[in-house]
């Protein structure tokens, strides 16, 4: 059992990585800074299409992924 975890465990942390570097980033510097205060006023939704998609993604896997290292943890 605690073999199988500890491989799951592996398995989503690679996941996990793969993700997060999927997604795009949320500033580009200063000038993202700046343009961001905009977007947020105006209600400009950066998240559409595959972002969403990959958001949600990676919410769900690092859910897994703290789930798992309890389990390993505990056993």
């Amino acid at each position: 059992m605690h073999t199988l975890l500890v491989t799951l465990l592996v398995i989503v942390s690679i996941a996990l990585i793969v993700l997060v570097l999927l997604q795009s980033g949320k500033s580009a510097g200063l000038s993202g800074a700046i343009s961001g205060g905009a977007e947020q006023l105006f209600g400009k939704q950066k998240a559409r299409g595959i972002d969403l998609v990959l958001h949600r993604a990676t919410i769900v896997v690092s859910v897994l992924f703290f789930l798992l290292t309890i389990g390993v943890i505990i056993l």
